[in-house]
């Protein structure tokens, strides 16, 4: 079967059509599914980011649900409207304790159609400890029809407590001619932009399709990469990090805006008020709860963005490590292949790893809430100097 194919049989082959490349996973998911002795009650599904984790796991919840040829019904789970299927993907930068204790209180109560209740949670490296300890409970003591699965990056983000109680799946990382096959084929883009935004996107598949198919994503990727190498001091890392987290709003904004107007239209037009008319002092509590609701999510859209911008910064200074070791057969920016070149032969590899290491904890400090425009600015000042100061 070709890489760049949906796994399983055919697309139309419910409910795994829409998973790719993760063949290993569906058979082992497959025969769980089927096999009640076989079946654990928890599950820790991990891979990089766009290799599929949520279509998985939702794929798992389908055949878990439904009743073997029950198509109906599994197409419920995948649309997230069954009733014994309860998905969580935060809209913040951390799962609430409030969020957690809701899906411990609805993961004990029985299926009422389907063969399981099943509760995803999306982001589950997005736990503080104390909501892991909340879910912890439910873990250890699972109701004897409930399976829950969790989505993450890798084991290490979650605690050890919750990792041993948790049968772990592994999802592979896709190849960038692989996923590049698999963006033409759903895009119809030419095969040479499907190779270059899945060679950017460092096979995201996701973010691989976003900027394959926006031209306005991918002048934003190559405006951010150069704003960097033009850093020489103080001066330009302070610019260049204005200018990075501009950038990262004004693609946050252009991914929720249109989600947010309908958001407030819908809930308008649910409480009976017209549009442009005046709103009510009676639901203007709803309407602010909506807002408060759209700005924590706003909030996460923006840090996302900061930390695909410094994901792209880890793959050029990569690329110049690559180079000052003599291998230029790899590159992910190889459009910069010229200017890469020249950072590679002025630098020497401790600077670039030095800059690496930067850039990495840099991430780290954001996951910490630090402010991202001072977080940003010590990091373009290491990479001017070559040295942390």
């Amino acid at each position: 079967m070709d890489a760049a194919t949906p796994t399983a049989t055919a697309a139309g082959d419910l409910p795994w059509g829409e998973v790719w490349g993760q063949d290993d996973a569906v058979r082992r998911l497959r025969a769980a599914a089927a096999d009640p002795a076989a079946l654990t009650h928890a599950w820790l599904i991990t891979g990089p980011p766009g290799s599929g984790r949520s279509t998985l796991a939702r794929a798992f919840a389908a055949a878990l649900i439904a009743e073997p040829g029950d198509d109906n019904a599994a197409r419920q789970v995948l649309a997230g409207t069954h009733p014994d299927y309860t998905a969580l993907r935060t809209e913040g930068v951390i799962i609430s304790i409030k969020d957690a204790r809701a899906l411990v209180e609805r993961s004990y109560f029985a299926p009422s159609l389907g063969r399981y209740r099943v509760i995803v949670m999306e982001d589950a490296d997005r736990m503080a400890e104390r909501t892991s300890n909340v879910l912890l409970k439910a873990l250890e003591e699972p109701p004897e029809r409930t399976v829950w699965v969790l989505c993450a990056p890798s084991e290490a983000d979650l605690l050890p407590t919750i990792r041993s109680r948790v049968r772990t799946l592994r999802l592979r990382d896709p190849e960038v001619a692989d996923v590049a096959r698999l963006i033409a084929l759903r895009t119809g883009v030419d095969p040479q932009l499907a190779e270059q935004s899945a060679r950017h996107a460092q096979r995201h598949i996701g973010m691989a399709q976003r900027l394959a198919t926006d031209a306005a994503a991918r002048a934003r990727r190559d405006d951010m990469l150069q704003a960097v190498l033009r850093v020489r001091g103080v001066s330009t890392a302070v610019e260049a990090a204005a200018e990075i987290v501009a950038g990262a709003t004004d693609d946050a904004k252009a991914l929720t805006a249109e989600r947010d107007e309908a958001e407030r239209a819908q809930l308008l037009s649910t409480l009976g008020i017209a549009p442009g008319a005046a709103v009510p002092p009676a639901v203007r509590a709803q309407l602010k709860a909506l807002e408060d609701d759209q700005k924590r999510r706003a909030t996460r859209s923006l840090r996302d963005g900061i930390d695909r911008v410094l994901t792209d910064l880890q793959s050029l200074y990569r690329d110049v490590l690559m180079l000052q070791f003599g291998r230029g057969d790899d590159l992910i920016n190889l459009e910069l292949a010229t200017t890469l070149h020249a950072v590679a032969e002025a630098w020497s590899p401790q600077r670039t790893l030095t800059v690496l290491d930067d850039i990495a904890e840099t991430r780290e400090r954001m996951e910490q809430n630090v402010s991202p425009v001072l977080a940003l600015e010590s990091m373009l000042i290491t990479v001017a100097h070559g040295r942390i100061l």
